[in-house]
């Protein structure tokens, strides 16, 4: 019987620790802008390896952005404790930061209306999104601060 509460606890542990886990390393999520077809918070892939457009694809579909239409690329990021970890699982979790990184995009559609994206993206796809766009796009990034300028030159 003790055996089989330790297990539950155990289980019950570590799902709390992956539901304040955030986006995966690889991963995207839309945080809000102008398109109300993908609702805030929707999770899922970016993509700048197209010609032409940089591809959201999210579960049900996707936002593709022409590289010529946009007008901005800005960076930023936010740093905050893993408090959800530390109630979870360890308060030496409050020791560690876990660092958000936001892409806001602006752009022209096809109706010359101007769109908006804020889109989080993980810690391993960040550097090489950031570059590819200010290739594709021609456009130089805007940096909210200095350590974000920083962080996602990898200094």
């Amino acid at each position: 019987m003790v055996r089989r509460v330790s297990l539950i606890c155990l289980a019950l542990l570590l799902g709390a620790s992956f539901a304040f886990a955030g986006i995966g390393s690889k991963e995207a999520m839309y945080v809000g802008g102008t398109i109300s077809s993908i609702k805030e918070g929707t999770e899922g892939y970016t993509t700048a390896k197209a010609e032409t457009v940089y591809v959201f694809t999210y579960k049900g579909g996707h936002l593709d952005i022409p590289y010529d239409s946009v007008e901005s690329l800005e960076y930023g990021q936010k740093a905050g404790r893993r408090l959800g970890v530390a109630i979870a699982v360890t308060p030496l979790a409050l020791f560690s930061k876990k660092r958000k990184h936001y892409l806001t995009i602006n752009w022209k559609d096809e109706n010359d209306k101007q769109q908006a994206a804020v889109l989080e993206l993980g810690k391993d796809i960040i550097r090489t999104e950031l570059a590819t766009l200010e290739a594709k796009t021609g456009r130089k990034i805007e940096y909210q601060d200095d350590e974000a300028r920083h962080s996602s030159k990898g200094n």
